[in-house]
């Protein structure tokens, strides 16, 4: 086990520990987490600053605004309702479309319908704290439902995909996008089972996949190969990416964007504490990139600048491919 360890620290895969003490407590201040943990804020931020989010249609904040729900959606087919302080896709609906039958009825992306009602008391679980990290009063977020680009169609589960950009000091370091699976129920989460495919950080092309910190080839309900696919907008998204130091501050971050087949890649949401296993996507370790991240950074570089030196120094030509153990 300890032989393991060493070995994987040798080959510059960054640890648990070592991501928290050295990194998340280190560049992340505590004051500044309300800004990524609190979706709310966040769209707030990156709206102010122009940044592309996903359109805000509404925000219920306590239990007397339930009742706004009909009002705010109107006559929209589509949308989604999400907890401001959940983690890990909890709490989030997905509505694609309206019941033909019945106008108070909403198609879910699973395909199961759901009533006017039924979102309403889901509304009110969320107003109560249900899906917050805390455990406190939450908002529900009532949103733009993206489409996602035609380019994921085989990729993909009835969800989603989105990509995960760690950004250390402004600069992005790593990428994957995370592909939506049957096992995680159309969730673009690796924890419930979604598909990890590693990204070159210069061309913008996935690798393989990861699952369930399994090497894979194929998406597991698809069928399709994960590696090759080429990202739309990559120089939008790595600098979309790197501005995102800027707007909360943080020096080690995960940014996550989904690609609109109309109106382009969107920053979904940022997170203080990502995870890791985009390692074993990319087949690459984190630490060995942070390093040449302090070799390199450049206290006024612009997040454009900062992203065109991710894409000359991170290439998968570059790296080493590592051994996981399976």
């Amino acid at each position: 086990m300890f032989a393991v360890a060493k070995k994987l620290r040798a080959e510059g895969v960054l640890g648990l520990n070592e991501r928290n003490a050295d990194y998340i407590m280190r560049l992340n201040p505590r004051r500044f987490y309300p800004r990524v943990d609190d979706k709310a804020l966040t769209k707030e931020l990156a709206t102010a600053v122009g940044m592309a989010v996903p359109e805000l249609y509404g925000m219920i904040t306590n239990q007397g605004e339930v009742r706004n729900f009909s009002g705010i959606i109107g006559e929209r087919e589509s949308f989604v309702v999400k907890p401001a302080q959940g983690s890990g896709g909890d709490g989030i609906l997905v509505v694609t479309g309206r019941s033909s039958r019945r106008r108070d009825s909403f198609r879910l992306s699973s395909g199961m319908l759901i009533s006017t009602e039924e979102i309403s008391h889901h509304i009110s679980n969320i107003v109560s704290g249900q899906y917050s990290l805390s455990g406190n009063p939450d908002k529900a977020l009532i949103e733009y439902c993206v489409n996602f680009d035609p380019i994921f169609a085989e990729v993909s589960y009835q969800g989603v995909p989105d990509i995960r950009v760690i950004v250390y000091r402004g600069y992005p370091a790593m990428a994957m996008v995370r592909l939506p699976t049957r096992a995680s129920d159309g969730k673009a989460n690796l924890h419930q089972g979604a598909v990890g495919a590693g990204i070159d950080m210069s061309t913008g092309e996935t690798l393989a996949g990861v699952l369930e910190n399994e090497i894979v080839e194929e998406h597991p309900d698809t069928g399709a190969l994960v590696a090759g696919l080429s990202i739309p907008h990559w120089d939008f998204i790595l600098e979309s990416a790197a501005r995102c130091y800027e707007v909360t501050e943080l020096g080690y971050l995960g940014v996550d964007m989904v690609i609109d087949r109309n109106l382009g890649a969107l920053i979904l949401e940022m997170n203080a504490r990502p995870g890791l296993n985009i390692q074993i996507a990319n087949c690459t370790g984190l630490s060995t990139r942070i390093a040449r991240i302090d070799e390199i950074f450049t206290a006024d570089a612009t997040p454009t600048q900062r992203a065109r030196l991710a894409r000359r120094e991170f290439s998968a030509e570059r790296q080493t491919s590592l051994a996981f153990s399976r």
